[in-house]
């Protein structure tokens, strides 16, 4: 008499196909985090080495001085003297003539924006006294000179 007991032919849930194919095929219901956490740390590392090389392009051999770092919520106006005399704005050079203006046009909060100026160290200290003069007759008084933390 023939009765099956489901475990050579296929006929019951426990060791039929039906039944590994239901249970191989669930939905997952976890969510693998790993890749994003490598995708992060990659863009992290980026940021971190590319964030140095995004201030003020001009080069600038600036001296050094013990001078405590300023704060400052926004991101100040840098205007750059280099050794040869040159003037720049951000990365723009100008003339010495147009920088008033220049200024004007630029600043957002008016006169009581601040402005650092990068002198190199080998530039003429009268051409940096001219830029300087130029942006204290024109109402600015926020006026800073930036330099290198001295080495001891």
């Amino acid at each position: 008499m023939g009765m099956s007991t489901g475990a050579a032919g296929g006929g019951g849930r426990a060791g039929g196909r039906r039944g590994r194919r239901r249970h191989s095929h669930a939905p997952m219901s976890e969510i693998n985090v790993t890749p994003m956490v490598d995708v992060m740390l990659v863009l992290l590392i980026i940021f971190m080495v590319a964030a140095p090389l995004l201030t003020v392009g001009v080069p600038i051999d600036l001296p050094e001085t013990r001078a405590k770092a300023m704060e400052g919520d926004t991101e100040p106006i840098a205007i750059s003297v280099k050794s040869d005399g040159s003037v720049f704005i951000q990365d723009t050079e100008i003339p010495v003539d147009e920088l008033i203006a220049k200024l004007g046009a630029i600043a957002e909060n008016g006169y009581n924006e601040r402005i650092y100026v990068r002198g190199d160290q080998d530039a003429d200290y009268g051409v940096i006294m001219k830029v300087m003069g130029r942006i204290n007759a024109a109402g600015y008084k926020r006026i800073g000179l930036v330099t290198l933390e001295e080495q001891s």
